[in-house]
């Protein structure tokens, strides 16, 4: 019950804030009305300890919002589908604030069935340079008899190209517990 209330509170949050920033936006006309960020994009994953593969998929839904499904797998009755909606807004020419709320379907060889639940969470990015963008994400999982709690990650991404680059990211308390992910990101 508890984890129902906090999922809410979260969502009215993020939402409440969004409303915020695009309200901010429309009395100042020297404030972006766009991302300098791109949530078009379709990623391969690659795990680290344990090793996962996986694929990631975003596309704009709005100006600010977006859809995005991921799965990781260990290729041994073993995965992690997510998928659900997110918002971003630009609090300036660099640097982005989103958030998801994303609905979770687990199997792992040692559940006695499928598990599912809802992840919420909170983000920020940066270009750190004109090529380095960095980030970070805090949140809150909740997988029926598996896993409640935080959630955290840090990331580097490169963009060697307009339309193609590399990043690392390390995660900590999701399905793996710690995960370092490597991922490569093709924008569409």
């Amino acid at each position: 019950m508890i984890m129902n209330k906090i999922i809410i509170f979260i969502t009215l949050l993020l939402f409440s804030v969004s409303k915020i920033f695009s309200q901010e936006k429309l009395n100042n006309s020297n404030t972006l009305s766009t991302s300098n960020f791109n949530y078009d994009y379709i990623e391969s994953r690659l795990g680290m300890i344990p090793i996962t593969f996986g694929l990631g998929i975003s596309k704009s839904i709005h100006p600010n919002a977006y859809a995005i499904a991921r799965i990781d797998t260990k290729l041994k009755k073993n995965h992690d589908l997510a998928m659900g909606a997110g918002f971003h807004t630009p609090l300036n020419n660099w640097l982005d604030f989103f958030g998801e709320m994303l609905f979770h379907i687990r199997d792992r060889s040692d559940f006695p069935s499928t598990r599912t639940g809802m992840e919420a969470n909170i983000s920020a990015r940066q270009w750190f340079s004109p090529q380095l963008e960095i980030g970070a994400k805090l949140g809150y999982i909740s997988i029926i008899d598996d896993q409640n709690g935080a959630l955290a990650s840090i990331y580097a991404r490169f963009h060697s190209t307009e339309l193609f680059s590399l990043g690392i990211e390390a995660i900590i308390n999701d399905m793996y517990s710690k995960q370092i992910m490597m991922t490569s990101r093709f924008k569409f």
